[in-house]
Parts: structure tokens; C-alpha cells; sequence
């Protein structure tokens, strides 16, 4: 099996911290388990490792007290702990351990933020970090792409998207099963457990209606609409959704001129596989009409990975006015505004809007294309 090493990990070991506890976070198969054993590799001391989906681990905890955790550990001073939002109260036993055992180092992994920061959002306020891992980026790619192959491995990944296991299968059919196991057995997994929904069915369309807005304004009645079910509802779902990282919202940007849009939001998938699966289109990027979504997609993507494993400290925007000029992203930091335009073909000409330069004069502005993406987006 081919496993690359993940950009975050020298973060994670960095915050691995005495009487704090270390969120992972990140949706089904991104390869949390795969990081959580590569992390071990450079850890000396005895470690204690669990799984939240094993019944015997919940056993374990099912008695929260300072005792039988000391006996849980053995003297060991390192727990991780797999799925941990499976656990029943973990925040509050976690928040025990760290309190109570001196020099305790703990890391725990989570597939739906809903689960794991609000079990322990509240309990261990104070004596937690949260990262989120994604499906590999951009950049760990280049330890086993030669430079010579990259511009089309990159033109597969718009299609295929990045989740690891990829890697291992070598046919489109083989690819094309793979995506399709994944939306319907994993990625919805703990949405349908968490909110005891029996049929997936409404979700589906619903991720498929996204699927073919990307990049568009999105309204939540127009898709209650044509769903059959009420705004309430889908705004619901799209929160679910959000919080297993399947999907994310991009609102628009203001500062209150008469004529930008402020309340309306873009969703965006963080992988272009799924986008392309729900859409039942695999094909390769010269047969399709839809490379500036697919590209939209997945450069956004990309640039969301690169702001979390680096700490930057930014709020995103799409910027759109009632007159229809528009820019693709906006990003707010250091008390500058930058904006930025996707297109795949760097022959594209693409002007800044007027109403932009006017109101805005001191924002910086690029094109970010197929050729110069390469450093807007990795370290």
C-alpha cells in the first residue's frame, strides 16, 4: 500500500501537548487512521491507542472516574483514541483525565464535527486544539509525482478528486466504484445515525442539486422547492452536511454599498470526486462543458487545506453585485482585501470589475489559472 506523508503532522506533534487533548477532525477515509500510525512512528514513550467505534473501548469508559482511568492507562501517558465521538460524554471524561493526571498527552480523532466539538466543545474549552485533515493536497502529491507528470495527474484529480485510496486503484471502473461506495456507505454514515434518518434518498438529491450549482448563488427556498421540503429543512441538511465535511458555504462579501449582495452564499464541495459522482460524470476533463466549475471547485478546495495547515488567519467571500459583476473569492487578512479569479485556460483575459476597483482601490487582485496555481496554493 502507498501511503504519503500528510503536511500536518509536524503541526499535530508540535501540539501535542502535556494536559491538553489534540482534535483531528476530518470526514470518513482522508486517513486519519493512516496519519494516527504514522504519528506513532516518532513517538518513543508507551502509548495507549483505542477505538470509539469498538464496543469493549465504550465499555470502558461507560464508569467516569480519576481511578479507573489510571488503571485504564498502566502508567502510560499517551492515549489516542480513534472515532472518539462513538464514546458516550467523552468530552467530560476527557476533560477528567487532563484535569486530574499529570503530564497526560491526549489525541483524539472525529468524523463529523457535530459529534466531536460539541461532545467536547464545552467540557475541554481551555485544554483543547482542533485541526481538520482533508483528502491529500496538492502538494503531498510531489513525492511521487515526477514534475514531468503533474499537469496531468492534476487534470485527473479534477475529475477523480484526492481521497487516498485513489492511489491504489488504476481503472476508471475501479474509481468510479470506489466514489460511489463512498457517498453512499461512509460519508452520510454519521448524518443518518446522528439525526436516526432511515432513508438517504432526500440528502442525495439534495448534494446532487449542489453538485450542479458550483459556483452559483444558492437559494435554500428554491431548492426546498424542488425537493419537496421545507427552507427549514434544507438549511438543516446543508449544516449536516457541512459538518462532515462533505460540502462548505462561501458568503458573500460587503461593506454595505447599495448595490453588492450580502446575504446570499455559493456551496462548494471539498472533493471534486464526489462532486463528479453525484453527478454521474467521470469522464475526463476534454468531454465535459463544465471545466470552470470543476476547476473552481477544486482550486478553492486546495486553497482551504493550505489556510488550515498554515495557520492563516483569513475570512473567505465570493463578491457579487445587483448590476452582476463579480469576483470568484475574496479573502479578508491583515487588514487587506485580495481578491481572485479561477480560470483554467491562462489564455483566459479576465478584467477587474469596475465597481471593484472603484470601491475598493487599495485590494489586490489575480487571475489564478492552470499554469501559476502552483504557489497560491502550497507551502
Amino acid at each position: 500500500m502507498l501511503y504519503l506523508g500528510r503536511i500536518i503532522k509536524p503541526l499535530i506533534l508540535e501540539y501535542l501537548l502535556p494536559n491538553k487533548v489534540l482534535v483531528l477532525l476530518g470526514p470518513r477515509r482522508v486517513g486519519k487512521t493512516v496519519l494516527i500510525n504514522q504519528i506513532l512512528e516518532e513517538i518513543t514513550e508507551p502509548y495507549l491507542l483505542l477505538n470509539g467505534e469498538d464496543l469493549s473501548t465504550r465499555e470502558l469508559f461507560s464508569r467516569r472516574s480519576v481511578e479507573n482511568f489510571r488503571q485504564l492507562l498502566d502508567g502510560k501517558l499517551f492515549l489516542i483514541i480513534d472515532e472518539a465521538q462513538k464514546i458516550v460524554d467523552i468530552g467530560n471524561s476527557l476533560k477528567l483525565m487532563v484535569d486530574e493526571i499529570r503530564d497526560i498527552r491526549i489525541l483524539v480523532t472525529g468524523s463529523s464535527a457535530f459529534d466531536v466539538e460539541n461532545y467536547t466543545g464545552e467540557p475541554l474549552t481551555g485544554r483543547k486544539y482542533t485541526f481538520n485533515l482533508y483528502a491529500l493536497a496538492e502538494q503531498e502529491y510531489d513525492q511521487i509525482h515526477p514534475i514531468l507528470i503533474r499537469k496531468d495527474k492534476l487534470r485527473e484529480r479534477l475529475v477523480f478528486g484526492n481521497y487516498p485510496e485513489l492511489l491504489q486503484l488504476e481503472t476508471k471502473a475501479k474509481k468510479n466504484r470506489y466514489l460511489n461506495d463512498l457517498v453512499t456507505s461512509y460519508l452520510l454514515k454519521d448524518i443518518l445515525a446522528f439525526e436516526n434518518i432511515k432513508n438517504s434518498d432526500k440528502i442525495i438529491s439534495l448534494l446532487r442539486l449542489l453538485a450542479f450549482q458550483v459556483g452559483k448563488m444558492v437559494s435554500t427556498s428554491e431548492l426546498g422547492s424542488q425537493l419537496g421540503m421545507s427552507g427549514n429543512t434544507v438549511i438543516k441538511y446543508l449544516d449536516l452536511l457541512s459538518k462532515v465535511f462533505i460540502i462548505h458555504r462561501i458568503g458573500g462579501f460587503s461593506r454595505n454599498l447599495r448595490k453588492e449582495i450580502a446575504k446570499s452564499n455559493k456551496w462548494y464541495f471539498y472533493d471534486n470526486g464526489i462532486r463528479n459522482i453525484l453527478i454521474a460524470n467521470l469522464n475526463q476533463i476534454e468531454l465535459r462543458n463544465d471545466i470552470g466549475e470543476l476547476w473552481e471547485n477544486y482550486i478553492i478546495s486546495e486553497r482551504i487545506k493550505y489556510q488550515q495547515y498554515t495557520g492563516m488567519l483569513v475570512n473567505n467571500y465570493f463578491w457579487r453585485t445587483y448590476d452582476r459583476q463579480e469576483i470568484d473569492w475574496i479573502e479578508d487578512r491583515g487588514g487587506k482585501l485580495y481578491g481572485y479569479e479561477f480560470k483554467w485556460n491562462p489564455k483566459k483575459k479576465v478584467r477587474i470589475p469596475k465597481g471593484w476597483e472603484s470601491n475598493y482601490p487599495n485590494a489586490e487582485f489575480e487571475v489564478i489559472n492552470s499554469e501559476n496555481y502552483k504557489n497560491w496554493i502550497r507551502n
